[in-house]
């Protein structure tokens, strides 16, 4: 685990299309300021080291879920299993469905794209 003054990474994985983080917070922390300087701070290193064959950049915008202390575990193992996962389920549809189960009201308009 990555421990900060602000933050503690337990777990983190993804695919080539999104990632998932799951991320312990203190309550006055900004999701907001942590995830820009994620973006920032991923996409300059991984243009720094020229891994594709552009330009890197995140979508805009991200999805943010909450968990108990009790769900750890299956969080865990959920982001660990991503590409077993996503031979059954895509990106997309998973991210409707999380929206769906958290009872999230969305604009179609602002929901991921695939990338080009």
């Amino acid at each position: 685990m990555v421990e900060t003054r602000q933050h503690k990474m337990i777990a983190i994985n993804g695919m080539n299309d999104h990632l998932h983080m799951l991320v312990g917070f203190r309550t006055t922390q900004s999701i907001g300021d942590f995830m820009q300087d994620v973006k920032a701070d991923s996409s300059q290193w991984i243009n720094d080291n020229r891994f594709c064959g552009g330009r890197f950049e995140w979508q805009a915008g991200c999805g943010v879920f909450s968990y108990s202390r009790s769900q750890v575990p299956n969080v865990i193992h959920y982001i660990q299993t991503q590409k077993e996962h996503h031979r059954k389920v895509t990106f997309r549809q998973e991210y409707l469905s999380f929206l769906e189960k958290f009872e999230v009201e969305y604009d179609e308009r602002y929901i991921f794209q695939s990338p080009a």
